[in-house]
Parts: C-alpha cells; sequence; structure tokens
C-alpha cells in the first residue's frame, strides 16, 4: 500500500472501535468518502456520523452503501475483533477487494513521518494522549491516533500538521509490529492477551521485538524495572528521568522532573493516581528528548485535563463521588484503588466491575479477585464477551466465590441504579473495557438529580 492517491472511499468494518474510529476521522478530514459498520450505534459512532460518516449496524453486504462497492477505489479497513464470518468482510473478500488490518494502515501511515509511539500493557492511552497534547500546546505540526478520547480535545484525535505522528502502539495481535517509531516507550509489560501469546514470556517477546523496530538513530525509553534496555523514567529513584520532590495539593501532584539537563520544578498535574504520574514523566521525557521547551511544557501539563473513562469523575460532590475508569485488568484495578484510597482516605469505597472477556477472566481469576477484594463493597456484572464465546465455568459467579468481601454480589445492568442509590459509599467506581461505559453515561444523568 505504497499510496492511498488513487483510493476515494474506506469502508471501515468496526468503525465504532476506538482505534478504527481515529482513523476514520482522520481520512475523512483527509477528503476521503468515509463510511464503515458497528455492532451497536454508541457515543463513538454518533460522533461520527455528526461528520457526515454513514455507519450500518446490519451484518449484511446489502447494508454496505453502492459507491464503496467498487473495489478499484475503495480500501477496507478491519479490525480482529469481528470476526471473520461477518457478512460484510466476506463480500469484500470474495470480491477481491484490497482488505487491511487497522494496524497495518496506521503503520503505513506512520512510514515517512517522525514517529513517536507509546507502548506497555497500561499506561499507553494516557501517555500518548498526554504527548499528542504537549506537542500540540508546543505548537508543533503533530498528529497523534490515540486509544481514548482526550478531554482536551473530544476527541481521539488531534492534528496540528503532519510532519510528526504520535500512536499509541498496541499489543494485542502483535499489532505495534507495524511500526518503526523514532521515539518509543514502553511504560509496562504485565502479563495479558495470553489468548493470542499462550504465556508471559511470549508477551515479553514481542515487547522486545517491538523494542528492536525503533530506528537505529532513534531512542527507547522503558519503565524503571523493565528488563529492558533504554532510557530510564520513574517516580522518586534513580532513573535518567525522574519524577523528584512530588507533593498532592488540591488534589493535584505537585513534582519537579529530573532530566540529563537538569531539573524542571513545580509542575502540575491535575489528575489522582500514581500511575498518571509515571504517564506524565514518560510523555515529559518523550517530548523534551523531541525538543519541546521546558518552560511551555509545564504550562501544557497544567492544561492536560486527561482522557475519558480513565479515573473520570462523573459525579464529584463533597458526599457523592462517582468515578468512571476503563480498568480491565488486575494491575489496572489496583492502581485505581491506589488513587482512590490515595484522594479520599477514610471513605467507604464501593466498586461496580464489568470483566471483560472469558478468557482474560479465566487466565487472572485469583489476580481479579485479590484487586477488587481491596474495595469496601463490590458489584460485578456478567462478563462482556467481546469477541469471544462463552467458556465453561468461567462466570461472575464463579469470581465472586473467591472475593474475600461481606457486600458482595453479581447483578444485571437493570439493577446498577437501585443498588447504586441504596449503597451509602461516599465513593462509588465503576469499571470495565466493555459496555459499562455507555451504562455510566445513562446512570449519571439519574444520579446527578
Amino acid at each position: 500500500m505504497k499510496t492511498l492517491d488513487h483510493i476515494s472511499h474506506i469502508y471501515f468494518i468496526g468503525i465504532g472501535g476506538i482505534g478504527m474510529s481515529a482513523l476514520a476521522r482522520y481520512f475523512q478530514a483527509a477528503g476521503k468518502k468515509v463510511a464503515g459498520y458497528d455492532k451497536t450505534p454508541s457515543q463513538i459512532t454518533k460522533s461520527l456520523e455528526e461528520l457526515g460518516i454513514v455507519i450500518s449496524y446490519q451484518d449484511a453486504a446489502e447494508a454496505i452503501p453502492t459507491e464503496f462497492k467498487t473495489s478499484e477505489k475503495t480500501l477496507v479497513v478491519y479490525t480482529p475483533a469481528v470476526p471473520k464470518a461477518h457478512k460484510a468482510y466476506q463480500f469484500y473478500l470474495a470480491e477481491g477487494f484490497q482488505i487491511k488490518k487497522r494496524a497495518e494502515v496506521l503503520g503505513w501511515l506512520t512510514q515517512e513521518k517522525f514517529c513517536l509511539a507509546v507502548a506497555g500493557t497500561h499506561g499507553k492511552t494516557t501517555t500518548s494522549a498526554m504527548l499528542g497534547h504537549l506537542m500540540a500546546f508546543c505548537k508543533l505540526p503533530v498528529t497523534a491516533f490515540l486509544g481514548g478520547i482526550a478531554e482536551n480535545y473530544q476527541s481521539n484525535l488531534i492534528q496540528h500538521g503532519e510532519e510528526i505522528v504520535v500512536v499509541e502502539a498496541d499489543e494485542f495481535d502483535r499489532s505495534f509490529m507495524q511500526l518503526y517509531p523514532n521515539i518509543a516507550a514502553i511504560t509496562s509489560m504485565d502479563a495479558d492477551h495470553l489468548d493470542i501469546y499462550g504465556d508471559a514470556e511470549a508477551l515479553h517477546k514481542s515487547f522486545r521485538d517491538f523494542a528492536a523496530q525503533v530506528k537505529e538513530d532513534g531512542v527507547l525509553f522503558v519503565k524503571n524495572g523493565l528488563p529492558l534496555d533504554g532510557i530510564t523514567v520513574g517516580i522518586e529513584d534513580d532513573s535518567v528521568y525522574a519524577a523528584l520532590n512530588i507533593k498532592i495539593e488540591n488534589g493535584a501532584y505537585h513534582f519537579d522532573l529530573k532530566h540529563p539537563d537538569g531539573l524542571i520544578e513545580d509542575l502540575v498535574l491535575n489528575l489522582p493516581g500514581r500511575h498518571n504520574l509515571s504517564n506524565a514523566t514518560t510523555a515529559l521525557a518523550m517530548a523534551l528528548h523531541y525538543g519541546c521547551p521546558a518552560d511551555k511544557l509545564a504550562k501544557a501539563l497544567f492544561a492536560f485535563k486527561g482522557v475519558n473513562r480513565r479515573f473520570t469523575y462523573r459525579i464529584k460532590k463533597a458526599n457523592e463521588v462517582l468515578i468512571d475508569d476503563y480498568a480491565h485488568h488486575p494491575a489496572e484495578i489496583n492502581a485505581v484503588h491506589s488513587a482512590v484510597r490515595e484522594m479520599y482516605p477514610n471513605k467507604r469505597v464501593l466498586a461496580v466491575f464489568q470483566p471483560h472477556l472469558f478468557s482474560r477472566t479465566r487466565d487472572f481469576m485469583e489476580d481479579f479477585a485479590a484487586s477488587l477484594a481491596q474495595f469496601d463493597e463490590l458489584l460485578l456484572l456478567d462478563i462482556y464477551p467481546a469477541r469471544e464465546e462463552p467458556i465453561e465455568d468461567v462466570t461472575s459467579e464463579k469470581l465472586l466465590e473467591l472475593i474475600p468481601l461481606t457486600r458482595k454480589e453479581v447483578i444485571s445492568k437493570a439493577q446498577l441504579e437501585e443498588k447504586l442509590q441504596a449503597s451509602k459509599a461516599t465513593v462509588k467506581v465503576m469499571m470495565g473495557a466493555g459496555d459499562i461505559g455507555e451504562e455510566i453515561l445513562k446512570l449519571t444523568k439519574t444520579l446527578a438529580v
């Protein structure tokens, strides 16, 4: 796929996915005709439709608009989350259309640009959003493809020019092997996606392979402690780039950043959780290395509002707090718990969790139980299947049995509002990567009254 000059139409199968929708926005802005399919309407599909993108929710070849059925001028982009039996996919396959995975298209878009890529099983979305924001704030010609909606831009695409590209390098399905970055970072390598990798060592090898793809004159930043060679980033340690002298004032972190050329003093991060402090340190390190001026970086970081569904406050009152988070891995749940306890010491905390994928729930059943047991009360929703079929004996009820809490139960989505209102907990945290995000938006309207 050397050029897209002959392509006028792009059809996305799974257009409502967070990575897919960023590409759809990009091509729409570039003047291409864009349409697609998704399983159900969402806030993302609604925002795409407002841009004039036609979306079908019907799994049928007849639902594809006629103008997207000419093979010479149409590129088809799909996500591995969509089953190969999908009718539109089968139609395009049978008709000999050019069909590409999302990761291939993203890799192609970065080839001729200066590429900054953020990888890691956790932290990559917030870190890449911060990095894109820092560079845009510094008036650099950057486009950032994000795995979440950046609050400052209300979008998963930041467009301030074409010369520099910031991307989230996704380890799922080894997608990041399509990238050859100039500057890269690896934030974490906890075991995940074992349905793809089989075991933790295979996942670690994939990260090492990605690190080897950083260009010869490029640079790799790694979180201190990871088994990789690179420039270290950390918090209150001996890393090359480190957050030091950390204080919390009015719910914000105040800190200094040590870097090879000195110290940037009194930076302010308006996001809770030490995991976000680590993300900020990584983003600052990458931006500084590129050449962003320190004084502008301080102002840019202060102005960063975060990423939607990453410790997002849906309700924030003295006696009622509702937090929305994408956490779907035990390590991410631990990070949310730590942030909640740091910001709300001595408060009763209710967690609502929707497990994501039967395979992940099976692979980390005991770790999930330990993470969720840290909260005072727990409501579990059924497992969100996404791309998977059920696995025998892998259920939310099975997970609940392993959690040593007195106040715990499995509930349906229809019971959510009633159960949340009945709880005496001051702080309520809703977590998961499935459709729980849509449920929270509905609940916020009624609970906030």
